[in-house]
């Protein structure tokens, strides 16, 4: 583990969340695509880091006692949601800045948020 001042673990951690974005976008597009150029990525990277720094600490709180019994569920759910919330706050931007689509019904999400948790969980423990 890195020993980085907060800023820098946040501005390099939404760095990886906008790279891991555009991996998602070409690794994945039978499952999900993104319009907006390099702009879209950084806007979805920065979402990503956010919710993880502000959102994923009440998450736990509120979804401990599922997590003592079912760990991987749990954090499959996180992950989905962080997924939900990052496509319906796109939904609301302009069209022109940024766009994300999700297809492949329940495996699409699946797949996206278990490869989101991956990431994370890769940089949690890097950075």
């Amino acid at each position: 583990m890195l020993n980085l001042s907060l800023p820098l673990r946040l501005a390099l951690n939404a760095l990886l969340n906008s790279i891991l974005a555009y991996g998602l976008d070409a690794f994945f597009p039978q499952y999900i695509t993104i319009f907006g150029g390099a702009g879209a990525f950084v806007i979805i990277g920065s979402l990503l880091t956010l919710m993880n720094f502000f959102l994923r600490p009440l998450l736990k709180i509120v979804t401990f006692p599922l997590h003592l019994l079912f760990t991987l569920f749990t954090t499959i759910f996180v992950n989905v949601f962080f997924l939900f919330v990052v496509y319906q706050i796109a939904l609301k931007m302009d069209p022109n800045i940024i766009a994300v689509t999700i297809t492949g019904g329940t495996t699409g999400w699946l797949t996206i948020g278990l490869s989101i948790g991956i990431a994370n969980w890769v940089m949690k423990h890097v950075l």
